[in-house]
């Protein structure tokens, strides 16, 4: 595939980034404002509310990295208004000032002095209102390089690194060597292979930052864990698929990252990418809420290969599913946007499934809704890092 003119059609967002949704969300602050949020886009048609448990008596790291994620969220390019809803002004501005500085329009409202029926009301008008500007918009043409692309696997067996996972790694060394801003991450699924990554990083400066966040997530397992992690890692059903060591994971969930990108970058939780490049995000190894951060650092479009079948979504970044497995895309064939399966039959090579992922990749960037999207997966899962105070 010849990429070097390829362009998509999406949304050019105030501050020049391009996304391939055009949602208008209900953003709650925290868990008590769900139900109101739900309440306005139950009024609204067009909306869409992303209610979650967290948001009351946070602290510290774990509350910034609340705020981030919530901002970043509202300012994902595949968002084009957002209406928040917390119980109090104070948190409640602070989300709104963030997403505020995309120009996107955003409107904040809180339920203290207010009550539900006031703040639903006047929640609702704004909501309509938003509705009506986000639809009036048109998708024009973009460079391909303005599209960010990230990457999680997940229910891995041996046919994601035999083939799933590769195939990704196929399409990221022909998008990064077109510029393109990509992100990997999955933090405990690198044990064993960590290595690996750290002699593909760019700079010394890039690898020093790498193991950093490595080894800070290996001493929180070591910190917590009674015995081993055979409970976690390898899950459950990545042992009956045939992987049984972390390593064997790990060496899988590399194939991701191609043979030849380079890792450019280091990303906290939810931070987002400053330029161009393949990118490492320090992250949980759950699906939802990798994807969840992936959608709070700005990627507009996702990578998910599976081998024994994931049916994770996420409300605002269309997830992309890659299978290798023929007993998974025959069983869950409404979750597969991409069979890849051929690759262990030899009847495709891999250039040929790489392809077939970046033409999967365009559709879905010009509008064609994913499998996840489809069925309705709407995962929004926050990563938490403490107990509340």
């Amino acid at each position: 595939m010849d990429l070097g003119k390829a362009t998509f059609w999406g949304y050019r967002r105030e501050n020049g980034r391009v996304g391939v949704r055009n949602h208008v969300i209900i953003l709650p602050v925290d868990d008590i404002s769900n139900a109101a949020a739900e309440a306005v886009a139950n009024n609204v048609k067009g909306t869409m509310a992303l209610p979650h448990p967290y948001g009351r008596l946070q602290f510290g790291a774990d509350l910034d990295l609340h705020f981030r994620t919530l901002i970043g969220t509202g300012a994902n390019p595949n968002v084009a208004a957002v209406v928040v809803i917390g119980i109090e002004p104070g948190w409640t501005g602070r989300v709104v000032d963030g997403i505020a500085r995309t120009g996107k329009p955003v409107a904040g409202f809180w339920i203290e002095h207010n009550g539900d029926t006031a703040t639903v009301m006047a929640a609702s008008r704004k909501a309509k209102e938003f509705v009506h500007h986000a639809t009036a918009l048109r998708r024009t043409e973009a460079p391909l390089k303005d599209l960010w692309v990230s990457t999680k696997c997940g229910e891995s067996d041996t046919t994601s690194g035999c083939g799933a996972n590769p195939t990704v790694g196929n399409a990221f060394d022909k998008l990064h060597a077109q510029g393109l801003t990509l992100c990997f991450g999955e933090t405990t699924e690198l044990t064993g292979g960590e290595h690996l990554v750290a002699a593909r990083c760019r700079t010394p400066e890039i690898r020093e930052r790498f193991m950093f966040m490595f080894n800070r997530y290996q001493d929180v397992v070591n910190r917590h864990k009674t015995s081993d992690l055979s409970e976690s890692q390898p899950t459950k059903g990545n042992i009956a698929g045939g992987l049984t060591t972390i390593e064997e994971k790990a060496l899988g969930n590399i194939q991701k990252i191609g043979k030849k990108c380079t890792v450019d970058g280091v990303l906290d939780k939810a931070e987002t990418p400053t330029h161009p490049g393949l990118w490492f995000m320090d992250s949980s190894s759950a699906a939802a809420e990798m994807v969840t951060l992936c959608a709070a650092s700005g990627y507009v479009v996702h990578f998910f290969p599976t081998g024994q079948g994931n049916v994770i979504g996420n409300p605002i970044l269309p997830v992309i599913k890659l299978c290798a497995n023929p007993k998974t895309v025959r069983t869950m064939a409404e979750h597969i946007d991409v069979d890849v399966s051929g690759l262990l039959r030899r009847e495709m090579t891999p250039d040929q499934a790489g392809d077939a992922l970046l033409e999967c990749m365009f559709a879905t960037a010009n509008g064609r809704w994913t499998a996840a999207e489809v069925l309705g997966h709407r995962e929004f899962v926050l990563t938490r890092l403490y107990e509340s105070a």
